[in-house]
């Protein structure tokens, strides 16, 4: 018999350094998940990535147990790395933030393939390519 879903929670948690402080707790405690065991399983399966932004999409059930699924980095902060600046431009049209290749927006579209809802590689690079504009990052030939 399957357990009934009490909820499903998304949340952007830093790659193996999460902690039971909020966002964690204040997200999970008033649905009864006992905290350091998400925290525990989380920061297992991140710890690899550590240094990067990890969403994850909690399923809690009615009895109080819970499974994730992590995400892929957001391509927000994959386009940040990539282009070697903190943030984007605060005036997009007047002043760039930084730029990268075409070879680096295809890596950063192949790494959010999975979670991208794109048919192909170059339509998940327009959509990449969208968000870099948005940013003020300038993709480079």
């Amino acid at each position: 018999m399957a357990k009934k879903v009490k909820i499903i929670l998304k949340l952007n948690l830093p790659a193996g350094a999460a902690t039971p402080a909020p966002p964690v707790g204040t997200a999970l405690g008033p649905h009864g998940v006992p905290l350091m065991d998400f925290v525990n399983a989380y920061n297992k399966e991140t710890a690899d990535k550590r240094g990067q932004i990890i969403p994850v999409e909690i399923t809690i059930y009615q009895d109080t147990s819970f499974e994730f699924v992590t995400k892929t980095p957001p391509a927000s902060s994959l386009l940040m790395k990539a282009a070697g600046v903190a943030k984007g431009s605060d005036a997009v049209l007047n002043t760039k933030a930084g730029s990268i290749t075409k070879e680096q927006l295809k890596q950063i579209a192949e790494e959010k393939m999975e979670d991208i809802n794109a048919k192909d590689i170059d339509a998940a690079m327009k959509i990449i390519a969208g968000t870099a504009q948005s940013m003020g990052i300038e993709i480079k030939d």
